[in-house]
């Protein structure tokens, strides 16, 4: 990978891109294999290539420097997240690891200094695996009013009862996340937004149940579980904020994962970029090489307009979280955009490659079912479509009209 500076970013932001695309170019694309297969050299190039990251100041993007992070703001993490997301080892390597990463997050908001000693403390060291418990089998997860599981106060005690899907990190969390329904001591229901709450619970808890490993694209053994709930009890001061603060909780850590996602989609477009532009200038066929080809050249053409779209749209989305401005319909529009953007982009680099693109020896059809599968996680794109139209709707009743420039 070749990384230059950016003349019109900041010489810090450039510095972090160039010393982050040193790691990820150097150290991790040529060991990948290596890294993937396990054992002694593998757990020997882990501890080196992170010791390396910590020297650098690299270690963490996500949190507060007071946490062991870099105190990144969304635009710096954007341009950082986007080599990084070169390697699928890159976050992992650079300390940011979901869903702990995003649990960190919601700790450092709304935990408890015990909470932050108990729980954060050791996820940020990795001494502890977390997940995150919230969509339910029989419950549409893009309406939190349907929310089944719920969380019962008895004396110093909550009661748990529910059944979870798609928990991430399942088989190995030593605690989860888990958003419960929490009504008033008198049973009403009210705004169901403000009777979610956000309540940790450890895995060995009694009455925790993992039914199973949820198969993904076909996949057994993976780190989705199904879980169940019978009365497990926890106690009061697991809640994770304020009774009836889940709702924000989620929203937050959702919103911040959701322009993850993107900024990783984005690097995992530029490396398949490059693989598809490399190859066409290599490979001969029919008399010549593909890059003489025009249908290859549409295929190149149309993947740089897609990732510059796309990296344009999650940058400009990333300054105004930045600013702290109203970031709905942005986060929502690259939500949308960005995986499908991604999913033409490998689709193509797949197609030019023949079997070689589905198979393992490269990383194509695993980005692919990644960019799928993305766009059913964090809300459905056709919710994300409802709220893009829904804000633009209410701007013109109100005699307004819509600012592209803000």
């Amino acid at each position: 990978m070749q990384i230059a500076p950016i003349p019109t970013l900041s010489e810090e932001i450039n510095d972090i891109r160039l010393r982050t695309a040193d790691i990820v170019g150097n150290r991790i694309i040529p060991n990948e294999k290596v890294i993937y297969s396990g054992g002694e050299k593998s757990a020997k190039l882990r501890k080196d290539i992170r010791k390396e990251v910590k020297k650098q100041g690299l270690w963490a993007p996500h949190l507060p420097e007071e946490y062991g992070g870099m105190g990144n703001g969304f635009l710096t993490h954007a341009y950082m997240n986007e080599i990084l997301a070169w390697s699928p080892l890159g976050n992992r390597l650079f300390g940011v690891i979901a869903p702990n990463s995003g649990n960190q997050k919601i700790l450092v908001k709304y935990g408890t200094e015990e909470q932050k000693k108990k729980w954060l403390m050791p996820l940020i060291n990795q001494e502890m695996e977390s997940g995150f418990s919230m969509t339910e089998p029989d419950s549409p997860g893009s309406d939190p009013r349907s929310l089944k599981t719920t969380a019962v106060k008895d004396g110093d005690e909550w009661v748990i009862n529910g059944h979870k899907i798609m928990t991430s990190n399942g088989q190995r969390a030593d605690f989860l996340v888990v958003m419960c329904r929490t009504e008033d001591d008198d049973g009403d229901s009210g705004n169901a937004n403000l009777k979610m709450t956000q309540i940790i619970v450890p895995t060995d808890s009694p009455g925790l149940e993992r039914v199973r490993s949820v198969p993904i694209w076909g996949h057994t053994g993976g780190d989705h579980m199904e879980i169940k709930y019978k009365d497990v009890r926890v106690p009061l001061e697991n809640a994770l904020g304020a009774r009836g603060s889940g709702h924000q909780a989620a929203q937050d850590r959702l919103g911040a994962g959701r322009v993850y996602h993107c900024m990783n989609t984005i690097g995992q477009m530029w490396r398949a970029f490059d693989i598809m532009v490399r190859y066409s200038t290599e490979r001969e066929v029919h008399g010549g090489k593909l890059e003489t080809k025009q249908f290859i050249q549409g295929f190149i053409a149309d993947s740089y307009i897609d990732i510059q779209a796309a990296r344009l749209m999650t940058i400009h989305c990333a300054e105004v979280m930045d600013k702290e401005g109203d970031s709905r319909v942005d986060i929502s529009a690259i939500k949308v955009f960005v995986p499908e953007a991604g999913s033409r982009v490998v689709d193509r680099a797949i197609q030019m490659h023949g079997w070689r693109g589905v198979s393992s020896d490269l990383p194509l059809a695993g980005m692919f079912q990644g960019f799928r599968t993305l766009r059913l996680a964090d809300g459905p794109d056709e919710v994300h479509r409802i709220l893009i139209a829904k804000e633009i709707l209410k701007k013109y009743h109100d005699g307004l009209s819509w600012d592209f420039g803000v």
